[in-house]
């Protein structure tokens, strides 16, 4: 059975990108086959995983995006991507899908477009981590209507970082009435954490009293590695696997695999 989580903050910088690509990737290394849904239009996923940012990197199917298959019904057959890592596969972005909000708006099955591309590939792989963009539009919003086992919430532990949440809640709880009962708050990661400051734990116990159920036990630091790595299309596996982001990360999706059991 195919595991599809979200990962949701309206809040930039607070580590959705991160987590799906490095723990996409260290369930690879479990051998799980892993499909990365780019729902971002600053493709940063794509990136992060080693490939160009543009649509128009054409060779055959190769210049697709998810954008081609929420608007023009493209099947994401069509339009999914190998990787250099075996078992990671990618449905890109691109800048084009900065507009696809208002093409939505006039379509009847708005809410569900990406729900329903995906069911056709759903059968190849053990998960599926889809990325979204710092906003509660309808991207997040197909999003979190084609999510079975929840929402997954980095949030950094920084200043302001419960700004917002409530609305996110909110969003999850109105979409789980009205679109999607399966949808859940699957975890929620505390990222960013600095040990050297009063203020990351403040912020960390602000965190769990907001969530007491769902934190996860594993804290990823602040780490010049996880900054880096992305810059050279690379996952922390690949660019630093010593690192205390690579620790963080690989303990992380262990205690999710854990929770599944």
């Amino acid at each position: 059975m195919t595991r599809i989580y979200t990962f949701a903050n309206q809040k930039g910088g607070a580590g959705k990108t991160t987590c799906v690509v490095n723990m996409g990737d260290y369930l690879t290394g479990r051998r799980r086959s892993v499909l990365v849904v780019d729902m971002d239009p600053q493709a940063n996923a794509t990136s992060s995983i080693g490939m160009g940012r543009h649509s128009d990197e054409s060779d055959g199917d190769a210049g697709l995006t998810v954008y081609d298959a929420l608007i023009d019904g493209m099947p994401f057959a069509s339009v999914i991507r190998t990787t250099r890592r075996p078992r990671l596969h990618l449905i890109p972005s691109s800048p084009s899908l900065a507009g696809v909000e208002v093409e939505l708006v006039g379509m009847p099955d708005r809410e569900t477009r990406l729900r329903k591309a995906l069911a056709p590939v759903l059968h190849h792989y053990d998960y599926v981590l889809i990325d979204t963009p710092p906003s509660l539009g309808l991207l997040t919003i197909n999003a979190l209507t084609a999510t079975d086992d929840g929402v997954i919430i980095p949030v950094q532990c920084e200043y302001l970082a419960l700004e917002g949440l409530g609305q996110l809640i909110h969003t999850i709880n109105l979409v789980h009435d009205n679109l999607n009962p399966r949808l859940t708050v699957a975890g929620v990661v505390l990222t960013m954490y600095d040990a050297r400051t009063r203020l990351s734990q403040e912020v960390a116990d602000e965190v769990k009293r907001f969530f007491p159920e769902q934190v996860f036990n594993t804290i990823v630091p602040r780490n010049v590695r996880l900054s880096e790595a992305p810059s050279f299309g690379e996952t922390i596996f690949t660019y630093s696997p010593e690192s205390a982001g690579a620790l963080a990360y690989s303990t992380l999706t262990e205690e999710l695999l854990s929770r599944e059991e």
